[in-house]
């Protein structure tokens, strides 16, 4: 399980913080990449800007994405993942505080795998992320 990675793709320096805490206390050891905007987590799939030279190849296990993101919003970034043959098939999980119903229903039109909205609570936040681990990380049988 350590050697699959979490791309993780949140702008808010708090709620990355309580991610990655929520991860540790959840037993969850894989390596977190952050990404802070959707052009960045484009970046980091593609091998571009400063992860140009990147082994592409190596694609995270799952990707927690955030939707209200700087420069190129999570949906947006989902159409990008779902439009290119490498990453099409790459696990979403749409991680967000938006209770939105247009954002939940093209989070799925768009092709998320599952849409979850941070619970406030931490130790809820925790379960929910432990439960993602398992699932996502344990298992899942990736394509």
């Amino acid at each position: 399980m350590k050697n699959k990675k979490i791309l993780l793709v949140e702008d808010n320096p708090d709620d990355v913080k309580l991610t990655l805490r929520a991860l540790k206390k959840s037993n969850i050891a894989n390596e977190i990449v952050v990404a802070e905007d959707g052009v960045e987590a484009l970046d980091y799939l593609f091998g571009r800007g400063k992860y140009s030279g990147r082994d592409i190849s190596v694609k995270p296990q799952v990707i927690l994405l955030d939707l209200k993101l700087p420069r190129m919003d999570g949906l947006e970034v989902l159409q990008h993942i779902r439009e290119d043959e490498r990453t099409k098939l790459l696990p979403v999980v749409i991680l967000t505080t938006s209770n939105e119903d247009n954002d939940r229903i093209n989070g799925y039109k768009f092709g998320a795998n599952s849409y979850i909205r941070k619970p406030v609570d931490f130790n809820q936040f925790v379960e929910a992320v432990k439960n993602l681990g398992l699932y996502w990380l344990v298992l899942n049988e990736a394509p």
